[in-house]
């Protein structure tokens, strides 16, 4: 009786760990840039960080905190996007 309490016991401990990495193995990495706003519109942040301004796109599912404006210092969290591939065999 304690033997197979003890069996499923490890067994379910297994499942849930395996179950767990998958989950978090199957989300793409999230990147951050921090730095001032120099342009915002209903599809595109544009914010400064160094000498480089970075174009980041924003949609209807991204959640905005704060007033997002011109000058303000956000911190954007993103993922990087495949938006086409172009395959070609080697030589």
């Amino acid at each position: 009786m304690l033997k197979n309490r003890l069996i499923r016991t490890c067994l379910f401990v297994v499942v849930a760990v395996v179950l767990i990495g998958v989950a978090f193995a199957a989300a793409p990495k999230t990147y951050q840039v921090t730095g001032p706003v120099l342009a915002v519109s209903s599809d595109l942040i544009v914010v400064q960080k160094g000498n480089d301004k970075w174009e980041i796109s924003r949609d209807a599912n991204t959640k905005v905190t704060g007033d997002l404006k011109v000058g303000a210092k956000v911190t954007i969290q993103y993922r990087m996007v495949a938006a086409s591939v172009e395959a070609k065999s080697a030589k």
